[in-house]
């Protein structure tokens, strides 16, 4: 049954990308599905990016286990700062100002805006060689749960996962992934709601009330506003999961391709309900890993591994029927974000780093099969560091630290200040990207610290790049109006057909 049940959804996905794949003619169909994208597609785009076998198997079973209840100050941070607050604030400039300057990618904005050719080559780098990682963590947690739920070896495990989504996202784009973006979400909030019910309801737990006077036994800080993990490294979460999405050029593509400014409001409403059911799902379930385990952390070979503790509590806890639709889940939301991450890593060196620089001349048609390619070649570097043993949390915060360290300082004041400078950006970007890279290293990549040095990494360059800019030379006039508009087009959203002194109609 729960074969036949994979089965069938790898069907209606296939069937999907081949369908999308006619409409893929050029760049901007494959890469943001020619921007036309409705409110709810792109609520739950956003979401399914968002969410996926990291934050499920990675995050939720090592943060509930080492934060107790106070885990779930990252649900809020997810929900509330990480998602509605992200779309209020960046959604319509992010759209308005990437039309106007005509900005598929990240690093094309960069451009623009700081008129710097160099800073997109070096964006274009960033963005693929520090996604790898990130999309290796997310390989391992689906394949942890396979693994668990159908006994299937990690590399053989490993390998059909990649496989099916290359051949997904090579044929389909963004667009298959969009049209399949509404229906993953509808699988992944009755899972998280089924998850938490027959958790809860587990003899393990015991209920709601009898769970948490179990953890209180264990340790009381476990059900305390700020668990055993401490305030430093609990923030250092928050901050990293929240605001490192305001950065990351997969979040952050989501606004590119939103249909019009009017769609924004409701994709605000149904992006923040998705975010708090899965991030609450997730965390709270992890909350109660050591009932499961009588406080000893499942091992692998002898070591102990805490991505083992959601894929383990699944598999005791839940009914066969509701533990397949729980992997249906983490693959949907994984699938989602793997197809992103590739796609934005492909579009970096496709259409940054090689038409933008070396091969300008490439045709459309060209550039898409390039970007196919590129996905490829991603995927397969993202299995090879997944064969290596490291724990998924190390990985993907090590990733959101870098990229949006990078990006996130120079991308937030690109969009609002208009004294924003080529210096300062730049100062912002080698300043995130140092301390992500360079601090993991002194450290010894100890997983401990790597999110507090990927919140760092987030929040310094953001006094950096005002600092230098105030001292370093100004944009002109015309360049700036260039890239906001004139004070009549900022005032109505667009450029007036009739302007003054002038017979233009």
């Amino acid at each position: 049954m729960k074969f036949l049940v994979v089965v069938l959804y790898v069907l209606v996905v296939l069937a999907i990308a081949i369908y999308s794949m006619r409409k893929n003619t050029n760049v901007d169909e494959f890469f943001l599905g020619g921007r036309s994208l409705g409110p709810w597609v792109s609520a739950f785009a956003y979401g399914t990016t968002y969410f996926s076998a990291v934050v499920f198997i990675g995050y939720a079973g090592k943060t509930g286990w080492g934060f107790g209840l106070s885990s779930l100050w990252i649900v809020l941070g997810n929900a509330f700062f990480g998602t509605m607050l992200a779309w209020l604030v960046l959604a319509k400039p992010t759209r308005q100002l990437t039309v106007r300057l005509n900005a598929l990618t990240m690093p094309e904005f960069l451009v623009a805006r700081f008129a710097s050719p160099f800073l997109k080559t070096v964006s274009a780098l960033i963005i693929f060689l520090f996604l790898v990682p990130y999309s290796a963590s997310v390989y391992m947690g689906l394949t942890y749960l396979f693994e668990e739920i159908f006994q299937i070896p990690f590399n053989y495990a490993l390998f059909f996962i990649a496989a099916l989504t290359g051949l997904y996202l090579v044929l389909g784009g963004y667009r298959a992934v969009a049209l399949t973006d509404f229906f993953q979400g509808i699988i992944m909030i009755i899972g998280a709601i089924l998850l938490v019910f027959y958790v809860v309801k587990d003899s393990h737990v015991g209920g709601l009330a009898q769970g948490i006077a179990r953890l209180k036994e264990l340790d009381p800080q476990l059900v305390q506003a700020v668990g055993p993990g401490g305030f430093t490294a609990l923030a250092s979460l928050v901050i990293l999961t929240s605001l490192g999405a305001w950065g990351l050029p997969q979040m952050v593509q989501k606004f590119y391709s939103i249909k019009n400014e009017r769609s924004i409001k409701p994709a605000v409403i149904v992006s923040t309900v998705f975010s708090f059911v899965i991030a609450f799902g997730a965390y709270f379930t992890g909350v109660f890993g050591r009932l499961f385990f009588n406080n000893k952390m499942p091992t692998l070979g002898g070591v102990a591994n805490p991505d083992l503790i959601m894929p383990q509590i699944i598999s005791l806890a839940l009914p066969e029927w509701v533990g397949v639709l729980i992997l249906m889940l983490i693959l949907a939301a994984s699938m989602s974000t793997l197809a992103s991450l590739v796609l934005v890593s492909s579009s970096a060196i496709a259409m940054d780093l090689l038409k933008g620089s070396i091969l300008p001349d490439l045709d459309k048609k060209k550039a898409v099969t390039l970007m196919r390619v590129l996905c490829a070649v991603f995927i397969a570097l993202s299995v090879y560091i997944a064969l290596r043993p490291t724990f998924i949390m190390t990985l993907m915060a090590l990733s959101w630290g870098t990229i949006a360290g990078s990006f996130l300082a120079p991308y937030l004041y690109g969009l609002f200040w208009r004294g924003t400078t080529k210096a300062g950006a730049w100062a912002g970007l080698l300043t995130g990207f140092g301390i992500s890279v360079i601090f993991p290293i002194i450290y010894r990549m100890n997983s401990g610290v790597i999110p507090t040095i990927g919140s760092a990494a987030m929040i310094v360059p953001l006094f950096i790049v005002p600092l230098v800019s105030l001292f370093t030379p100004a944009f002109s006039e015309e360049h700036l109006q260039k890239v906001y508009g004139t004070p009549s087009e900022r005032t109505y959203g667009f450029k007036p057909k009739r302007q003054l002194g002038s017979e233009e109609i």
